[in-house]
């Protein structure tokens, strides 16, 4: 057997290792798909919004489709994402990936929210106030979704200005995330949650 053809037994051997150690590595990947779309599952998605937008170039007019998403597991977590794209079912895929993405924990005290509180972004501006059992969602429109979605069973809400889809999620969330719940009050206080409570 000559020099040159043990150097590519040696070579093809060496090849056959590296593939062999690389395959585990392969495998590992299919487990966070997993995962990720088990937690994906977890969330309840809504359509708000779908528009065409047309883009005039030289030759005239290119359209595409954006859509507006709700994302939330009705345990206190909510999102929202915009998505575009030149077919309807991409739009709304992209908008859902982007709603995972910016997820809101809102606090909830029992069925409803801690405290009144007022959202406002550009054109849209919503007063939510907390309500007593079995009053239910009095929303309408993309603010009813996020309410549902977030897990939020009684409130009271009114739309002071504004009815586009997008300024009113906005303002939403804009409110949500200004929420504190008692707890997190007295504890910064340093008193105690519920001498808080009236």
């Amino acid at each position: 057997m000559s020099e040159e053809t043990k150097v590519e037994e040696t070579k093809t051997e060496a090849a056959a290792e590296t593939k062999e150690k690389k395959a585990p590595r392969k495998k590992a990947a299919p487990r966070k798909k997993a995962q990720a779309a088990q937690q994906e599952q977890e969330f309840e998605e809504r359509v708000v919004a779908v528009n065409r937008v047309a883009k005039v170039v030289k030759g005239g007019r290119r359209f595409s489709f954006s859509a507006l998403m709700i994302v939330g597991d009705k345990r206190g977590r909510v999102g929202y994402g915009l998505g575009k794209a030149k077919e309807v079912p991409e739009a709304i895929r992209k908008a859902t990936q982007a709603a995972h993405k910016n997820l809101v924990n809102v606090p909830l005290d029992g069925g409803t929210i801690p405290h009144q509180i007022l959202g406002e972004f550009d054109a849209g501006k919503i007063l939510f106030k907390p309500a007593g059992k079995g009053t239910g969602v009095k929303a309408a429109g993309a603010c009813r979704t996020i309410m549902e979605l977030a897990g939020v069973k009684d409130v009271l809400t009114k739309s002071l200005r504004g009815t586009n889809p997008h300024n009113v999620v906005k303002a939403t969330f804009t409110a949500l995330k200004q929420l504190r719940s008692a707890e997190k009050i007295a504890s910064l206080r340093g008193r105690d949650a519920k001498d808080l409570r009236i």
